[in-house]
């Protein structure tokens, strides 16, 4: 056979980014443009996340799991079959032992956010026990608790990733589903499932004293909410304002309180007044009430916005002090509206905040470890989430759900039944 020296085709590839974190998603178009797909060049490979399919380039072996995920928009989620690769040296190895239900898992699968590839496996919520490591891995060993929250890997060598920022990874941070998987060439698969694969880097440590199924949410809901609140120095002599109780407004009022701050509590919903209470508010406002939101005008240090239905984000906005600042975590459909003098007399800022980075993320499960702090949560089995999903709309659900994965792990495939 002739060999062919001919100069490898220059393609240009546009795909969408991925973050699904929080109940955010970020849409990138992201244009690469004249590259040369080399199997030789592994910088190339791996800046792309997608493993080639060019003769020469060998696939790492796997193994077929269960999972729960869905082939369409419209489909239903069930059961199906998975590859999950075989541990490399810097792998960690994790059977999943409870997975957290993020709203963001429902836009996924639906694709409300766009840029869903199916077979699609949601799930960013993953606490198990480690089975297999690496001969690399340092960190864990057979028999550890471990946990998996929104990322599972990123370039590790921008300005971002150095800093403990991989969140904000400026290739782009791969999410724990729905991302390009270059060990597979396919889609990284979430957390409803039998077990995962990931690096070390990105696997992390669970305090032995928490409830699992119940430390499941602080993957996402954990993190979302304590990011910005340290990042925004609450504390002792602070007033913070929790705007919302559901998912990530019932997480951001246990910290803060954590924290020491006086916590102030915004709901539109008279019958969460005493569950906010509960939870550690010191106070709780009914936002419809224009009386009571006059008490705190001009009064609060910071709020954490958690509502992504539409509201007016001014009303909010004016009870800032000079210099406070608001940061959304909630992720509204609609743009919010932001008049200028909300914000400029007083010098007040509005910001939004994501995930936090790994590091950050162990120290925020460190810090509910010492203060004995999990979520709220609803255990269900697998072949409930589907009417989990429809409840979730409906905001029927106090605080999280969390599914038992024994229940997928005891479900036989319609093949073993028919045996």
């Amino acid at each position: 056979m002739q060999k062919n020296t001919s100069k490898p085709a220059k393609r240009e590839i546009y795909y969408n980014r991925r973050l699904q974190l929080i109940g955010v998603i970020c849409v990138e178009r992201i244009n690469l443009q004249n590259l040369i797909f080399n199997p030789q060049n592994e910088k190339l490979i791996n800046m792309e996340a997608v493993r080639s399919t060019a003769e020469g380039v060998v696939a790492i072996n796997g193994k077929e799991v269960k999972a729960f995920g869905t082939e369409a928009a419209d489909a239903d989620l069930q059961q199906l079959n998975i590859n999950r690769r075989e541990p490399t040296p810097h792998d960690v190895e994790i059977d999943i032992l409870f997975c957290g239900v993020c709203h963001s898992d429902l836009h996924t699968v639906r694709n409300e956010w766009h840029g869903t590839v199916y077979p699609c496996v949601p799930g960013h919520e993953i606490v198990g026990k480690v089975v297999s490591v690496g001969n690399h891995v340092t960190k864990f060993k057979a028999g550890d608790l471990a946990a998996v929250g929104c990322m599972v890997d990123s370039c590790r060598e921008c300005q971002y990733c150095k800093e403990g920022l991989e969140q904000f990874c400026e290739e782009g941070n791969i999410g724990t589903y729905n991302s390009p998987d270059k060990h597979m060439g396919t889609r990284t698969y979430g957390g409803y499932s039998e077990s995962i694969v990931v690096d070390e880097a990105f696997v992390l440590k669970v305090p032995e004293n928490l409830d699992l199924a119940a430390t499941a949410p602080l993957l996402c809901a954990g993190i979302t909410t304590y990011s910005p609140l340290k990042h925004w120095n609450v504390g002792p002599g602070k007033k913070v304002g929790i705007v919302g109780i559901g998912g990530l407004g019932h997480m951001g009022v246990k910290l803060a309180k954590a924290m020491g701050a006086e916590v102030i509590v915004f709901t539109t919903s008279p019958s969460k007044v005493e569950d906010a209470k509960r939870l550690g508010a010191d106070e709780v406002v009914l936002s419809k009430d224009a009386n009571q939101m006059k008490q705190y005008a001009g009064k609060l240090h910071f709020i954490l916005d958690a509502v992504s239905a539409k509201h007016d984000i001014n009303a909010y906005l004016n009870l800032l002090r000079v210099d406070g600042s608001l940061a959304l975590v909630g992720a509204p459909e609609q743009p919010l509206p932001v008049a200028a003098f909300s914000l400029i007399p007083y010098r007040r800022s509005f910001a939004g905040s994501l995930i936090g980075g790994i590091a950050e993320t162990q120290e925020m499960l460190d810090f509910c470890g010492k203060h004995n702090i999990v979520a709220d949560i609803e255990i269900i089995n697998i072949q409930q989430i589907n009417e989990a999903y429809g409840r979730l709309l409906k905001g029927d659900v106090k605080y999280r759900f969390v599914i038992d994965m024994t229940s997928l792990k005891n479900q036989q495939s319609g093949q073993e039944k028919n045996n």
